[in-house]
């Protein structure tokens, strides 16, 4: 394998797409009628992009910490142990050198955000509290059943506010909480998929019963529904956008959410979320209606 394949392979490029949660608040913002100022032109899109860039360095940055850390049990798993560094491909230190200059690389942009904009620290505190949890992630958390799932939506939950921050636009807390438990959702069907095929490779899947698992799952899933759908009715949100047409949107979610527990329990591979979201056809007509109706909604307000 080319080098440079071998090293997108281990700092997970692929996943990089998780980081999209953090043009969230500029994608709402953009057709709120009170910040549209703030968030269209150029200028607001690249650094909202930046900060998604910065994001996916230290998110890279840490799995190949993981990678480096997990090395033996990564050994055991079916899938895993093809990864650069539990198969020797790359080596230990190596991968270590590497993530301590993704993490400079990473950290430069907040730097230049708050050197540029006093007003905007709160957004290299955001991704500091990231980092800071990731480290406490990768060390502990990641071994203790329940508590791994919540750290991961935390992060997609930071993800949202960095993406707020870097323009210092205004972003719902409703749209905070979906986020949560969007992505303990995803969290959660990955975790089922992984003791279904490979209960060893994680110290933490041993501790997921599998009748909780199952309920947290639907709990989760219904609970994205309904505040979702809270976000869309709400006050607020109808004097931003100016119409009640968004909380059409809500039947995509719906739509979403089912096909995505059709995998899980179909024996999908929700183990990789992001392969999921790349090339599930269905998937992509629900996200593609999802826009379509968004965008209706908001031009004919």
């Amino acid at each position: 394998m080319p080098a440079i394949a071998l090293w997108a392979k281990a700092l997970r490029v692929n996943q990089w797409t998780k980081n999209a949660v953090v043009f969230a608040a500029w994608f709402f913002a953009v057709a709120d009628k009170s910040q549209a100022a703030l968030a269209r032109g150029w200028r607001p899109f690249a650094l909202v992009c930046a900060m998604a860039l910065s994001f996916s360095l230290i998110s890279s940055a840490f799995y190949l910490l993981n990678d480096v850390g997990d090395y033996e049990a990564d050994r055991r798993h079916p899938v895993k142990r093809l990864r650069p560094v539990a198969a020797d491909l790359i080596s230990k230190i190596d991968a270590v050198r590497a993530a301590l200059a993704l993490f400079a690389f990473g950290l430069a942009f907040p730097c230049y955000l708050v050197f540029r904009h006093p007003d905007r620290t709160w957004g290299f505190a955001v991704l500091l509290v990231y980092t800071v949890m990731q480290c406490a992630y990768s060390g502990l958390l990641k071994r203790v059943p329940y508590v791994d799932v919540a750290v991961i939506a935390a992060g997609f939950v930071l993800r949202a506010v960095a993406g707020a921050a870097a323009m210092d636009v205004r972003i719902s807390p409703w749209l905070l909480a979906c986020a949560f438990s969007l992505s303990l959702f995803l969290a959660l069907g990955k975790r089922k998929h992984e003791k279904r095929t490979a209960e060893d490779s994680r110290a933490a899947l041993k501790g997921y019963h599998p009748r909780v698992l199952d309920a947290l799952i639907a709990l989760a899933a219904c609970g994205t529904l309904a505040v979702y759908t809270c976000y869309t009715l709400s006050a607020d949100t109808v004097a931003r956008f100016g119409t009640r047409a968004l909380s059409a949107t809500a039947a995509f979610v719906a739509l979403g959410l089912a096909r995505y527990l059709r995998l899980v329990y179909g024996k999908g591979d929700t183990g990789r979320p992001e392969k999921v979201l790349l090339t599930d056809k269905i998937l992509w007509c629900i996200l593609a209606g999802y826009g379509l109706t968004a965008l209706g909604a908001v031009l004919c307000a």
